[in-house]
């Protein structure tokens, strides 16, 4: 890693870099889910919702428009009775998935490795109010 590249990383640490607020949007674990659902392909509300049953229709419209706003989603209203809207990933939402698809990669090798880790901590550390 150069120099450059370091104090680039570095940035992020700083609590004016305009960076982590991208990695709080990508680092979502909503945003997870519709970024990649949506690379497989442009989908409804509706079918988002279904997909990720355990979200709420707040929260999933919430998460949607920070994407929105973010361009990493696209969303298209098409008219007619009732209107139908579809999500889809902005050119820069796709450059986003092979990483997100390696984190969740990553993810489900490591599980278990996280869940021993976890019962290990939990078993042999004090419970603390403090950090």
């Amino acid at each position: 890693m150069t120099e450059a590249a370091v104090e680039r990383a570095a940035e992020v640490l700083t609590p004016y870099c305009r960076a982590r607020d991208v990695l709080d949007r990508v680092g979502d674990k909503w945003s997870v889910y519709v970024i990649t659902m949506l690379g497989e392909r442009t989908l409804r509300f509706s079918e988002l919702k279904r997909n990720i049953h355990v979200i709420t229709q707040r929260m999933l419209t919430v998460t949607l428009r920070g994407l929105e706003r973010d361009g990493l989603v696209e969303r298209t209203v098409h008219p007619g009775y009732p209107a139908r809207v579809d999500y889809a990933l902005t050119p820069m939402g796709e450059s986003l998935l092979d990483t997100m698809r390696a984190l969740l990669t990553w993810s489900v090798e490591h599980v278990d490795e996280i869940d021993t880790a976890r019962r290990h901590y939990d078993h042999t550390k004090p419970a603390t109010t403090n950090p």
